[in-house]
């Protein structure tokens, strides 16, 4: 599982490089979500939903990185994914770093 900052994650969005899956649970999606990302919570996680035949860097995100982490590294692990993406910090540290945010996610 490779870590990346979230100013890379966003260069990477902006250049249709990436798909970014967020875990977090629905509740959590009403305070602050990333342009673009796919709404997939942990708690109920489709692995279905999951693009594995694709160009596309997988990145997961969560709150903090914890969740992100633990789903990235189970799909590495029973080999549905070849590579996988967490985003460092969680959306906080997108937050943090300025980056666009949105009210709504895609489901």
């Amino acid at each position: 599982m490779f870590e990346i900052e979230p100013l890379q994650v966003k260069e990477w969005l902006d250049n249709d490089l990436a798909i970014l899956i967020d875990v977090r649970e629905q509740r959590e999606l009403t305070t602050f979500s990333i342009p673009g990302a796919i709404h997939n919570p942990m708690s109920s996680f489709d692995f279905d939903a999951i693009p594995i035949k694709t160009d596309k860097r997988l990145v997961f995100v969560c709150a903090h990185g914890i969740r992100s982490r633990q789903i990235g590294e189970f799909l590495l692990q029973s080999k549905m994914v070849q590579v996988a993406y967490n985003m460092v910090g969680g959306v906080t540290a997108w937050k943090q770093a300025g980056l666009p945010s949105e009210d709504k996610i895609k489901q």
